[in-house]
């Protein structure tokens, strides 16, 4: 086969089998909506069993204070002892979900979401609602989507970068 021949034939394939892929990720979005739907419910009924169920049984989650919880396992044993006192009367409300397939059987999820009536360590009610983003990898496990990796971090409003040092910093030396 000649070469561009060949290339017109590869161009070819690549366009058609990019339809099957995305047809598939039409199909899946909904599904992967659902799971952070489910995120908020089970976590808004403080049921750490269902909430882990939505993890894969080897997932990894990063909360928000940086703790890292390996496996189902060990993720419903920490949301229950959370559930208990610092979040037993919170509330999760997912914001937003941006969905961006890697391959027909993984995502990445990015999850804007907002809580209330969370506690810290001294037993106050924050009055502030907390927010954050979620960065998740969801894996298909036969015909299911379960959420593999978890990375959850506090947001604070985006302000512009600084353009140089402020005027207090100009008059000190080091």
């Amino acid at each position: 086969m000649n070469r561009p021949l060949g290339f017109v034939m590869l161009a070819l394939l690549a366009l058609l089998a990019k339809p099957s892929i995305c047809a598939g990720q039409t199909q899946d979005e909904p599904e992967i909506r659902k799971v952070e739907a489910q995120q908020a419910e089970t976590w808004n009924r403080h049921d750490a069993k269902a909430y882990a169920a939505l993890f894969t049984e080897d997932a990894d989650v990063v909360n928000v204070l940086g703790w890292w919880w390996k496996g189902r396992p060990q993720i419903e044993s920490k949301l229950t002892a959370a559930y208990a006192f610092v979040f037993r009367e919170s509330t999760l409300t997912i914001d937003e979900v941006d969905v961006k397939f890697l391959n027909p059987d993984m995502a990445i999820a990015h999850v804007r979401w907002l809580m209330t009536g969370a506690k810290s360590a001294t037993g106050n009610a924050s009055q502030i609602p907390q927010k954050g983003i979620q960065t998740q990898i969801l894996q298909k496990h036969a015909g299911k989507w379960l959420i593999a990796v978890f990375q959850n971090t506090n947001t604070v409003p985006e302000v512009p970068f600084p353009t140089g040092p402020s005027p207090a910093q100009q008059g000190t030396t080091p």
